[in-house]
């Protein structure tokens, strides 16, 4: 009879314990373990310079350790696959960009996703003014001289990127359907790798988000021609806007850096996170350290994010029938 009764309590602690494991994540007791920040690109690159930022600060206020785990390749899918794929439960998230959006756009049938459904928005962390950058050395000392040199010589400037699709990519063949040009793109593993490329002086020119460019501008090892904001940008004194030299729309590509968690992952965590991630980019040091990136604080409500990438997917496909961009621009 005791042993019916030790084998009847065993089987309701482990249908106890079970049920437990199984119910849903809870916000009253979120995090209990430490937070995974998934970013799709390189280390050392705009996306994960920001993460690293927000990581930092969202420790703090969670109490619970935030992680960034880089898992750059296939413009940023392999870390959105990876993160779509994970439980709701708030412990790993997407740092990304607007390859988020593109991916769908170039890859129809490896990439059929909606974002907006595949993912829960929590916040944009910040925007990225894009410039238009050079070695230091370069023979083209402005935009003018670039150009010339690419309608002279068709096929002969390079142009880098973090990816297929990525935003300087799509930058940069904004420029060539605008001024009429035709150049080779050099895709890299993220940002990173390719403004290496760049400082090494090994591709003609690549557009670039604006976290981290004055350092390399004041060592003398980039030129920027060119600046893809509304205003001249006070960092970089005399140096003209896409705009004031002809070529419009390049304010609103600007790449934008948010956060986003698997569908299904309860509101409240979400609530919790957003929380979280706005308290931090609320901070003066915050903000300071990301304007001399030259990030623009965003640090919207995962609605306004919502609806953001909404129109932001709408841009790019505009953008992509345009400049007649293909998957097949890998190999170009």
């Amino acid at each position: 009879m005791k042993t019916r009764y030790l084998a009847s309590r065993a089987l309701a602690l482990a249908l106890g314990s079970a049920l437990v494991m199984a119910a849903p994540a809870r916000a009253d007791d979120y995090p209990s373990r430490p937070i995974r920040m998934v970013v799709g690109y390189a280390a050392g690159g705009p996306t994960d310079v920001v993460a690293r930022v927000m990581a930092k600060e969202m420790s703090e206020t969670l109490g619970a350790s935030v992680v960034v785990e880089n898992k750059p390749g296939a413009s940023a899918s392999i870390a959105a696959t990876d993160v779509m794929r994970a439980p709701p439960d708030g412990y790993k998230l997407l740092v990304t960009s607007l390859t988020l959006n593109v991916n769908p756009l170039l890859y129809p049938k490896r990439y059929d996703y909606d974002p907006v459904k595949a993912f829960e928005p929590i916040t944009n962390f910040a925007n990225n003014p894009m410039l238009l950058v050079t070695n230091y050395n370069s023979p083209y000392k402005d935009l003018k001289s670039l150009i010339a040199d690419a309608k002279a010589h068709p096929g002969k400037l390079t142009f880098g990127s973090s990816g297929v699709g990525g935003s300087a990519h799509l930058a940069a063949e904004m420029l060539a359907a605008e001024a009429g040009i035709k150049m080779v793109h050099v895709p890299f593993k993220g940002n990173g790798p390719a403004l290496q490329e760049m400082v090494a002086g090994r591709i003609s020119f690549m557009f670039y988000p604006s976290v981290g460019i004055a350092n390399y501008v004041a060592a003398r090892q980039l030129r920027v021609l060119a600046v893809g904001t509304e205003q001249p940008v006070k960092e970089f004194p005399g140096v003209p806007t896409m705009d004031s030299l002809g070529f419009k729309g390049f304010e609103q590509g600007a790449p934008w850096i948010g956060m986003l968690a698997p569908a299904g992952t309860p509101k409240a965590i979400v609530d919790k996170l957003n929380k979280a991630a706005v308290t931090a980019l609320a901070k003066p040091a915050v903000r300071e350290q990301l304007a001399q990136l030259g990030a623009v604080v965003v640090a919207d409500s995962p609605e306004h994010f919502r609806q953001f990438l909404i129109e932001d997917k709408a841009r790019w496909a505009d953008v992509i029938k345009k400049g007649n961009v293909t998957a097949d621009d890998a190999g170009n």
